[in-house]
């Protein structure tokens, strides 16, 4: 019987190779499901330490996300780390690509650091409870006036708790190999609170990850953090041009990386 069990074991993989080598769509699924399977197998491991310090919390998340990347031969090449280091809380800023985004964040994801998250996260199983419990500040993209309110939470509890906040100014996922027009909401928090805005540009994924054509094989991602963009004196009247400034850097930044003229 066991023997039984072991062909049939075998001849599964077998075939499950053999269909992944000739069928994009086949070997993009798998990958996709067995992520999906990593981040709901990894998430109910840290139920143990739930009761630590929020800080080691994270940390250990961290760790364990980080391991990711050797499953699917993702490789990163990280540059400036030490533009994370100012004093006091930041905002940061950072292009929004795909599911795979969180194997990136957690490469360089500075201590004292709470992320802003759409709403629906919440209700994705252990996976919502963990970023529930590990910081994430979750907004209702469909209320303007309750995105409004918790962005002005976060301005003063940012100072008040000096922490640096994460966003993704697109406010989507984009794997185009551009950027997407950034909402103002994360901007409108650095002005409120004068906190300096941290740019953080990773490299398109389009070169090995496209769900459009099935497309998820090994690659690597370059990631830089740019220096501070200081907020200080600046009023609301200068968010416009703030937005367009970190707009255009980023974008700038993101081409550069990618190996693809502006």
């Amino acid at each position: 019987m066991e023997l039984g069990w072991l062909l049939w074991g075998t001849a599964v993989l077998l075939l499950l190779h053999v269909l992944m080598e000739l069928s994009p769509s086949v070997n993009f699924a798998l990958r996709i499901g067995f992520y999906c399977v990593l981040c709901l197998v990894a998430s109910p491991c840290h139920f143990p330490v739930l009761m630590l310090t929020a800080f080691l919390f994270c940390r250990i998340i961290r760790a364990v996300v980080r391991t990711f990347k050797y499953f699917f031969g993702v490789r990163f090449e990280v540059k400036g780390l030490e533009n994370f280091k100012v004093e006091g809380p930041a905002i940061i800023v950072s292009n929004h690509q795909s599911i795979l985004d969180m194997m990136g964040l957690m490469e360089v994801l500075p201590d004292n650091c709470v992320q802003v998250g759409k709403k629906e996260l919440m209700y994705t199983g252990t996976v919502g409870l963990i970023t529930y419990l590990g910081g994430v500040i979750f907004i209702n993209r469909k209320s303007t006036s309750s995105a409004k309110m918790v962005m002005s939470e976060v301005a003063k509890t940012m100072v008040a708790e000096n922490v640096k906040v994460w966003v993704y100014p697109e406010g989507t996922r984009n794997c185009t190999g551009d950027l997407l027009p950034f909402k103002k909401g994360a901007f409108h928090i650095a002005v409120q609170a004068q906190v300096p805005v941290i740019p953080v540009v990773y490299s398109s994924f389009t070169t090995f990850y496209n769900p459009k054509t099935k497309l998820f094989t090994s690659g690597k991602i370059k990631v830089e953090v740019l220096p501070p963009i200081e907020t200080k004196g600046l009023t609301s009247d200068d968010v416009t041009d703030l937005t367009d400034r970190c707009f255009n850097t980023m974008r700038e930044t993101l081409f550069r990386l990618s190996g693809r003229p502006s």
